[in-house]
């Protein structure tokens, strides 16, 4: 058999897997992978830019958000995100800008993050970090997510309007997430034709 049709023989079996499951498998791995997650989460979350009129700071969080769920998949970045939220509401300072607990107005992000983890690293399993323009499409989706779940607990924290809220926690952010969503698609598929070489 020649190597390229080895290779197209061993392309098929790497449907299904995520960054993570190309490492060994055992419960220390999963363990590592998930506290790993959100430990860079919780750095990403330390470049904290403030927005000027909003509660909420422009981060690397998203970003990482993003990055640990296609590259964990659904399970383990759901553990992942979880425990980050988990340990930052019992105290851990490591929520944007180094703060804790779940009283800030910007606390509803976090949760958003959890869910849009878990989804993208569904679908990344389902072969969307494998493109530019699928990985596009699943981290602007996962971004939606963070903002369909961020903004109106914004609105209701702080008693803003619907309008008011877009205004301070969505459309500051739609160019830095664009950004990040282009940053993804080039490492993303990357990756892949790197290991798949």
């Amino acid at each position: 058999m020649s190597t390229a049709a080895a290779a197209a023989a061993a392309a098929p079996a790497r449907t299904g897997l995520v960054l993570a499951d190309l490492i060994p498998a055992s419960r220390v791995r999963d363990l590592a992978l998930v506290v790993g997650g959100a430990a860079f989460t919780g750095l990403a979350a330390q470049i904290a830019v403030p927005v000027p009129g909003s509660p909420v700071p422009v981060t690397g969080q998203t970003l990482a958000v993003l990055l640990v769920g296609t590259a964990l998949g659904a399970g383990r970045g759901f553990l992942s995100l979880a425990l980050y939220a988990l340990a930052g509401i019992a105290g851990v300072p490591w929520f944007a800008g180094g703060t804790s607990g779940a009283a800030a107005p910007s606390f509803g992000y976090i949760l958003g993050m959890i869910l849009a983890c878990t989804v993208v690293g569904a679908l990344a399993r389902r072969g969307a970090d494998r493109t530019a323009l699928r990985t596009a499409g699943a981290m602007l989706l996962g971004e939606a997510i963070i903002y369909a779940v961020g903004v109106p607990y914004l609105a209701l924290a702080t008693g803003m309007s619907a309008s008011a809220a877009i205004a301070a926690g969505l459309t500051p952010f739609l160019i830095g997430d664009a950004l990040k969503a282009a940053l993804a698609m080039g490492a993303l598929p990357t990756a892949w034709k790197l290991i798949n070489r």
